[in-house]
C-alpha cells in the first residue's frame, strides 16, 4: 500500500491507498518540535488505530511546504517502514508544464493539485484550496500550471483580527444563522465565512474573464466543505485532491524511483 504525506504548514495529512482506493486518512500538527523517531512512531500508532498494518506499508511519497520537516517527515518513513519515500520536487514526472517565472517557486501542493484537476477534468481547472493560506491554482485546457492567487486563509485572517482588536474573542469557524449578525460572534463568522466566499466568487470570475476560456472550479482543503456551500462559482469540493494528486504522481514516477 502506498503512504501518501502532505506537509502544510499547519498540519501533515496522511493517506493510505490501496490501488486507486483511498483507505484511510488522519491529519498531525505540523510540529517542529518532533523528532523523526516521534513521527515514525506516531504514524505507526496511527495506522494500526485506522486498521491498517504498518508491515502492509510498501511505498510513501511526500509533499512539502514546509522545508525542515521535510528531511524529518522523511527519515520517519526510513525509519518507521524502511523505504525512501519519493519527495515531489525538481526533476520528477508531474505531467504538468509549469509555465510560472519561477517554477522553484510553486509550493509542491500546488503542483499536486495541479496534476490532480487536470487528470479529473482533461480540461481548464482552478482548484480553490482552503489551507493556511487560500490559494487558487489555474491548469489550462492543454494541462498547463499557469500560476494563480495567494490570499492569508481564514484561520490566519481571524487570528490576525483577534490580536489586533481587544475587545473581540475567539469564536469558531462556522456558518451563522444569516449574513446580518446580530452579536459580535455572529458577525464575526459572517464575516470569515460569507466574506470568503464572496471572496471566491470574486476572484474566481475575475480568472476566468482573464484566461478567457470556461473553467471547471474545484475546492480542497480544511474549510472548503463550510465555505464552497455558500459560493456560486465553485462546481466541485475533494478534500482528498492533494492525497489523490500524490497517489497519481507515485504513479508516474514509481519505475524511475524504483
Amino acid at each position: 500500500m502506498l503512504l501518501a504525506i502532505d506537509i502544510g504548514n499547519t498540519n501533515v495529512v496522511f493517506g493510505v491507498f490501496e490501488g486507486e482506493a483511498l483507505r484511510t486518512t488522519f491529519r498531525v500538527e505540523a510540529s517542529r518540535q518532533r523528532t523523526s523517531d516521534e513521527y515514525a512512531v506516531l504514524v505507526r500508532q496511527l495506522l494500526v488505530a485506522h486498521a491498517i498494518e504498518p508491515r502492509t506499508i510498501s511505498e510513501s511519497i511526500i509533499a512539502s511546504v514546509v522545508p525542515p520537516l521535510t528531511d524529518v517527515l522523511g527519515n520517519a518513513v526510513r525509519e518507521g517502514f524502511a523505504r525512501a519515500p519519493l519527495v515531489v520536487g525538481p526533476g520528477i514526472r508531474t505531467g504538468v508544464a509549469i509555465l510560472y517565472e519561477n517554477p522553484h517557486e510553486v509550493g509542491a501542493d500546488r503542483i499536486v493539485n495541479a496534476a490532480a484537476a487536470f487528470e479529473r477534468f482533461r480540461n481548464a481547472a482552478i482548484v480553490v484550496d482552503f489551507g493556511t493560506a487560500t490559494t487558487f491554482d489555474c491548469i489550462s485546457p492543454r494541462g498547463e500550471y499557469l500560476g494563480g492567487v495567494i490570499v492569508p486563509g481564514a484561520q490566519v485572517s481571524l487570528n490576525g483580527l483577534l490580536a489586533h482588536a481587544a475587545r473581540l474573542s475567539w469564536v469558531e469557524i462556522a456558518a451563522p444563522p444569516r449574513v446580518v449578525g446580530r452579536n459580535t460572534t455572529h458577525a464575526i463568522q459572517s464575516g470569515i465565512v460569507h466574506g470568503y466566499a464572496s471572496l471566491v466568487d470574486g476572484l474566481v470570475r475575475k480568472l476566468v474573464a482573464e484566461l478567457g476560456y470556461p473553467c471547471a472550479v474545484i475546492a480542497t482543503g480544511g474549510l472548503a466543505n463550510l465555505i464552497a456551500r455558500f459560493t456560486e462559482t465553485i462546481d466541485m469540493v475533494d478534500p482528498d485532491l492533494t492525497l489523490v494528486g500524490l497517489r497519481i504522481l507515485h504513479e508516474r514516477n514509481r519505475e524511475r524511483h524504483a
